[in-house]
């Protein structure tokens, strides 16, 4: 099973850790356009701050961010899994997980982002700020600079079981299943039971609380339909859509009228 997370817009301190080695990365195949992301950002927020806000979208309040990014080569490296914060990443909890269900997260979890392009939680990278909307003066917009080296290597990654996607619209624009592996993927929608309508809290504090029962569980659904049963087994009210024809992936609604 592959789980699919969007990033937080909020981050945790780097520290005082060993700094970033790009080439230690998981899915090397897409170091190259690592290597353009990061040294056009960093060289960005090297230079005039009030341009480095306006592209990458930041208020005055968060000018730290920008001293933040010019130092993504020298500053601390912590675990991504310890650098993600907010909503999801506090239900999904994962430093609180057991040792089995950690080398779970470890193996199925990546992380997508605006620089990295898709990182296990196990990478060790500094924080930073760039979203993938942000549109970066030399490369342009992330979301289309991506597409191409993810094409190439999400596939392979993806190998042949479960794809769960829990990501926002703007990072699954990065990657779009296709083919066969579209047809074993599943994309997540959270509804408030009594509107049925997406509520932000609730949408991202339930995926973290999904994806955590699965890793507790010790749950291995080889399948979408494998999912839903999975699901509904762990608690989790579910309304699954099968594809219409071959190439698209399933579409599961999880409704939930309040969240723990």
């Amino acid at each position: 099973m592959l789980v699919l997370l969007p990033p937080s817009e909020g981050k945790a301190s780097s520290g005082r850790g060993a700094p970033l080695k790009p080439e230690a990365l998981s899915l090397p195949g897409l170091t190259a356009a690592r290597e353009a992301v990061l040294t056009e950002l960093a060289e960005l927020c090297a230079g005039d701050e009030d341009k480095a806000r306006e592209v990458l979208g930041l208020s005055e309040g968060l000018r730290g961010e920008v001293a933040k990014n010019a130092e993504l080569r020298t500053g601390g490296a912590r675990p991504a899994g310890e650098i993600y914060t907010g909503v999801l990443y506090d239900s999904l909890g994962l430093a609180s997980l057991d040792t089995a269900a950690k080398r779970r997260a470890a193996r199925s979890l990546l992380v997508f982002s605006g620089l990295w392009g898709a990182v296990r939680v196990t990478d060790r990278i500094p924080s930073y700020r760039c979203s993938m909307g942000v549109k970066l003066p030399g490369l342009g917009a992330l979301g289309a600079h991506w597409r191409t080296p993810m094409a190439s290597v999400l596939p392979e990654v993806a190998g042949s079981g479960l794809v769960l996607d829990l990501r926002s619209a703007a990072y699954a624009a990065a990657w779009k299943p296709k083919g066969e592996v579209a047809g074993r993927t599943a994309s997540v929608r959270v509804l408030h039971a009594p509107t049925r309508k997406v509520v932000s809290h609730f949408n991202k504090a339930t995926k973290g609380r999904i994806v955590r029962s699965l890793l507790t569980s010790g749950a291995e659904p080889k399948g979408p339909a494998e999912l839903v049963e999975a699901l509904r087994d762990l608690g989790y009210v579910v309304e699954a859509q099968a594809p219409a024809k071959s190439g698209q992936s399933w579409s599961l609604d999880v409704l939930v009228d309040e969240v723990h």
